[in-house]
């Protein structure tokens, strides 16, 4: 496992991180349990879990595992999200103070844990004025019930707008994003991504597999069956069949990545990990296995480095079609400036 700063933090964190949205869900107790297990014994020190995660039962999971390692605590760095709903009430959703307020007692109390390392809004509320969510973080900070703050799920205009607030007004820095980020999806690129390097935001990337598409086991034009995420719902989110099978790119990338893996000798997993986990700005990618076999094979990626040319590959053939401005060459170009040469 290799480590990284949390961002332009002090804390240090694995590059791989361990998402829990199976836990209680498509993952049971001892499941899970054997997942944060293996991740720890492979060197993994970050846990991102979220209270709308299985309606809390993932929490309570991790709480629990945690209480029976007592010495693991404080090795480990727990991240949590809150923001969607968590019961039938008004103020039951929302990045207000009255509901942030509750949804962080209640993640403390399901995790068992006097505070959470990372607590992160898990995405834009267009009702809740910013520098109130903002000020919460800060207050949350000072009780001492979180370390840092993060988001998830902005826009470029949304991250800056929170990166130059908190500068402005003298509160605690938004240190991470968590957006989807694969070599499928790379429009992070485009805004956020540059975001993010100017003010020493690390980027946390979900679903750094395409929701299974990159691990090779879906075929051109034959429906998905079985037990997997798309054979059980084939239309299921993001990464539905129907719309990646008809694009020419999907495929392109596929065959990519398979060529790569077969010259190193790996799984098509550990080559999308190894390339999201070499990205700019990229502190930790978050894994999101079902099974402890998968998470193995996951974890292959920790230590793998792709060299330039297998880099060069993935680049070309995930490269996203977009018009010549703002972010084509040209657009790119014009934005770029080198100094002049002097006097000869």
């Amino acid at each position: 496992m290799r480590y990284r700063t949390l961002g332009a933090t002090g804390t240090v964190v694995s590059n791989l991180c361990l998402g829990t949205m199976t836990f209680g869900a498509e993952t049971d107790e001892a499941g899970s349990f054997a997942q944060l297990d293996r991740f720890v014994e492979a060197g993994g020190n970050f846990v991102d879990t979220a209270d709308v995660y299985s309606a809390g039962v993932s929490e309570e999971i991790v709480g629990r595992w945690l209480r029976a390692r007592p010495d693991l605590r404080d090795r480990v760095v727990i991240a949590t999200k809150g923001r969607f709903p968590m019961g039938p009430g008004p103020n039951d959703a929302g990045l207000s103070r009255v509901h942030l307020t509750r949804a962080l007692d209640a993640s403390l109390r399901r995790l068992g844990v006097e505070a959470v390392d990372l607590y992160q809004a898990h995405a834009w509320d267009p009702l809740t004025p910013l520098p109130e969510t903002l000020r919460f973080f800060d207050d949350a900070v000072r009780a001492g019930k979180i370390r840092y703050a993060g988001v998830s799920n902005f826009t470029g205009w949304q991250l800056q707008k929170a990166a130059l607030l908190t500068q402005h007004l003298g509160l605690t820095p938004v240190v991470t994003l968590q957006p989807q980020y694969n070599l499928l999806v790379r429009e992070v690129e485009f805004e956020l991504m540059p975001v993010c390097e100017n003010e020493g935001i690390g980027i946390l990337p979900w679903s750094p597999l395409g929701g299974g598409w990159l691990t090779g086991k879906y075929q051109r034009d034959s429906a998905p069956t079985g037990a997997t995420r798309l054979g059980e719902d084939p239309e299921r989110g993001v990464e539905a069949y129907a719309g990646r099978n008809a694009q020419e790119r999907t495929w392109r990338v596929i065959d990519a990545v398979r060529q790569v893996a077969a010259q190193r000798g790996v799984s098509m997993s550990a080559v999308a990990l190894a390339w999201l986990a070499d990205r700019p700005a990229v502190t930790s990618v978050i894994l999101g296995a079902r099974t402890t076999d998968q998470l193995d094979d996951n974890l292959t990626a920790a230590d793998l480095s792709l060299d330039a040319e297998q880099t060069r590959l993935l680049d070309e053939a995930s490269a996203p079609p977009v018009a010549d401005y703002p972010y084509g060459g040209p657009g790119v170009r014009q934005r770029a400036r080198d100094l002049p040469a002097g006097p000869a």
